[in-house]
């Protein structure tokens, strides 16, 4: 069964930028869909990025433009840059996998991912 380990979370000033780190480990299968969740206290989880393994990606309306999603697939690693980060982006951020080819729908549908990483803590101060 793979393994996601988020790092990269931390807090940062209005404006500012940070970079989520995915590292995937073991497995011995492909993971074909994979994704960046939030939630906030008192709320529910969020997509906020998701992209497939050939790089194709989805934002939330509310990060596009200022997040951007990667994927280094010889290093299992997804990155989400997140710049001009505001207030709202405080949420703990949790790295989602699965080994099917998600269709765009299903994307930001927490319950279509089989893995999930620990999360990693962004908190923006205004």
């Amino acid at each position: 069964q793979v393994q996601l380990v988020e790092s990269g979370g931390g807090s940062v000033e209005a404006g500012g930028s940070l970079t989520l780190s995915c590292a995937q480990f073991g497995g011995t299968c492909s993971i074909q869909s994979m994704a960046w969740f939030r939630q906030a206290p008192g709320k529910e989880r969020e997509g906020v990025a998701a992209i497939w393994t050939d790089g194709g990606a989805r934002y939330a309306d509310s990060v596009d433009g200022r997040f951007t999603l990667s994927k280094d697939n010889a290093k299992n690693t997804m990155y989400l840059v997140m710049n001009s980060l505001k207030p709202e982006d405080t949420a703990m951020y949790y790295c989602a996998a699965d080994y099917g080819w998600l269709e765009w729908s299903k994307l930001f549908n927490e319950n279509s991912f089989g893995v999930w990483g620990r999360g990693t803590q962004v908190t923006v101060s205004s």
